[in-house]
């Protein structure tokens, strides 16, 4: 039961990263990513947004890799390999919302940070 739930944490937190992605290498300066990252719709903002964009790419990659790495983890299944793979990319989710949470937007560490705890910790108990 307790690995299933661990599964589609996994999961979950993997296509979170997907969608970041998509938000930040393809949607950074229109009002969908706005929104999700908290930007009022201003000319000030939008030009900000569109000077950015190339680090907003950089920083989809790098969400890219970590959803990738994830789901990585959920197809080598229960293997010591792929549960350290679930361990290792969810605890870097955990870290960059912490460090996101602290020196950009405060609620990403509820949207990041806490569902790869939440991950970390029922992996941790379906061992």
């Amino acid at each position: 039961m307790i690995s299933t739930l661990a599964k589609g944490v996994v999961f979950s937190v993997a296509t979170l990263h997907v969608y970041i992605l998509a938000l930040e290498m393809f949607m950074w300066d229109q009002p969908r990513a706005m929104k999700a990252f908290g930007v009022r719709k201003t000319p000030e903002n939008i030009e900000f947004q569109r000077k950015t964009y190339t680090m907003a790419k950089n920083q989809g990659l790098y969400n890219g890799f970590l959803a990738a790495g994830l789901y990585r983890g959920l197809y080598l299944g229960d293997t010591d390999t792929g549960t350290d793979y679930k361990f290792f990319f969810l605890s870097c989710v955990a870290v960059a919302g912490v460090y996101g949470a602290a020196t950009v937007f405060p609620k990403i560490l509820m949207v990041q940070t806490v569902p790869a705890l939440t991950g970390i910790a029922l992996l941790y108990f379906s061992l």
